[in-house]
Parts: C-alpha cells; sequence; structure tokens
C-alpha cells in the first residue's frame, strides 16, 4: 500500500528550526521527523512512499540521497572503514518518489498532483508528515475496511494545555474544563483512502473542507479514534517536547522497538499524549 507524505509546507511557526530545513526534516535525535514516520509506515509493511515536495525539498532529496545507514543500526567497522557490516538494514527496501508539488500548494493540490502514481492503488494511505503517534495501523486499516467508506482519518484529543469554554445563554462564562477532558476530537493527520477520494476533490479544493463536506454530505468518511500517543511538530514548544522526550528515553512512537514499547507502556507522556494502557 503507497503512503504519500505532504512534506512541502513553510513551517513558519517554528521560527529558526525552518529556516534552513523543511518541517519534515526537523530533527529528533539523529534523524529527521520524516525517517521516524516513515520507519513507522514500514513497520506495518508499506514501504512504498510518495513524498509531495515543495518548501526546500532539495534538503529531503539530499538526505535520502546521502543516507548512511550506519547512524540507526548496529555495525561492525574494520580494516580503516573499509569494511563495514550492518548487523541490520532501516530503509534499504524502501522505494520513494519524490515528487514537487509546488511552494504554496496546498495539501489537496498536492494529492491531485500524485493521482498518476496512485494509479491501481484502491487502498493508500496519506500523512501530513509533521506528527507521529503509536497507533496501531493493522487495526486503523482494519476498521476502514469493515466501515467500507471512502476515507477514514486519525482522531486525537487536542493538548491537554488547552482548555474548553462553555457559556450560559447571557455569555456569561459556565464552566471552563481542560479540553482534553471534553468530548472534544481533533485531526492527527493520519489518512486512508479509496481511490474514488479523487471524485470528490476539485483542482483549487482544500483536501480538509470543499472534499471532506462532500465526503461527509455522502456519509463516505469516518473518524478513528485513537487514545494513545499523538504529537505534532508545529511549534518551537512542540520540537522542545520531543527532544525531551527523546532524551529521555521515551519515544512510544517507535513502534518498531520492542523494547522500548514494553518499558514504556505506562509511562504519561509529556506532549500531552496519553498511555497507551488508555486505549
Amino acid at each position: 500500500m503507497k503512503v504519500v507524505l505532504f512534506c512541502g509546507g513553510l513551517g513558519t511557526r517554528l521560527g529558526v528550526y525552518t529556516e534552513t530545513v523543511p518541517k519534515p526534516m526537523i530533527e529528533i535525535g539523529y534523524r529527521p521527523l520524516i525517517w521516524h514516520l516513515m520507519r513507522y509506515y514500514a513497520h506495518y509493511g508499506h514501504k512504498d512512499f510518495i513524498l509531495c515536495l515543495g518548501y526546500k525539498g532539495n534538503v529531503i532529496k539530499r538526505f535520502f540521497l546521502d543516507y548512511n545507514e550506519c547512524m540507526s543500526n548496529d555495525f561492525v567497522y574494520g580494516k580503516g572503514g573499509r569494511d563495514i557490516r550492518l548487523f541490520n538494514h532501516d530503509i534499504e527496501d524502501w522505494t520513494i518518489s519524490f515528487v514537487e508539488t509546488g511552494l504554496n500548494t496546498n495539501v489537496g493540490q498536492r494529492l491531485l498532483a500524485v493521482k498518476d502514481l496512485l494509479e491501481g492503488e484502491d487502498v493508500f494511505l496519506a500523512n501530513y508528515a509533521d506528527g507521529l503517534s503509536d497507533l496501531d495501523l493493522n487495526a486503523y486499516l482494519e476498521n476502514f475496511r469493515q466501515k467500507n467508506k471512502v476515507a477514514s482519518f486519525l482522531c486525537v484529543k487536542p493538548p491537554q494545555s488547552f482548555h474548553a469554554v462553555r457559556f450560559n445563554a447571557d455569555d456569561s462564562v459556565k464552566d471552563i474544563i481542560p479540553i482534553a477532558d471534553s468530548d472534544l476530537w481533533i485531526n492527527g493527520g493520519f489518512f486512508a483512502f479509496k481511490k474514488e477520494v479523487f471524485n470528490f476533490m476539485e483542482g483549487d479544493g482544500i483536501l480538509e473542507t470543499e472534499p471532506f463536506f462532500r465526503l461527509i454530505d455522502n456519509s463516505q468518511i469516518i473518524g478513528y479514534k485513537n487514545r494513545g500517543f499523538w504529537g505534532c511538530i508545529d511549534t518551537m514548544k512542540d520540537k522542545k517536547a520531543f527532544d525531551d522526550m527523546y532524551q529521555n528515553g521515551i519515544t512510544p512512537w517507535m513502534v518498531w522497538n520492542d523494547v522500548l514499547n514494553h518499558r514504556q507502556a505506562d509511562i504519561i507522556y509529556p506532549s500531552g499524549g496519553r498511555r497507551r494502557s488508555d486505549r
């Protein structure tokens, strides 16, 4: 199943971090965010990627052209570096299509730009490429198949630092509650689409507005609630939260590492995610 990653946004709210690199190339540990996300999909067997490039797409291209697997795998170093033997490989069996989709293009337009590369795919995956999760992708896709709709997206609780306000009829405040404890959910940016999604799209329509409204009107879109970990890097505060988690060995999105997953099973994550056991 092919995975479309939207990598072209400007990431202006990240300040100095995105002056030299696009948002998906912001580092978490020794690898960029996009690598962590692609490793996540590859763990579930989805290794054919389409990268929709825009802002500083050349940085993403250069990263993969110069990729060194030794940085994320154990290896034996011999003969002064002339003999390198890797114990494992991470991207050797990936296929990656790099497509320039415009600097100021919205997500819907980027998806339409790679439509031809999705020929023959009855179902494909898509992602904003700015967030990570411990979502059980197999369970997510099974739910999508059972519901038999055209589109599905991950629903997550908003960050705990926000509060929701309810009003009385005279606009006086009725109560203020942590938004994570309310009945509100937000779009987590993990999508599954049938090829029929293109029937609901137009050339200038932003994916999450007109096309989604059409899908809603036709009862062809579902949301999948996930109470496990989810976090996105949208601001400098988010970047610091991920840095702190990584430095403390708290990496729930690294579903490919069974040892870490077992150790982190009952941790509350500082970026606002829930316990894995809350699912």
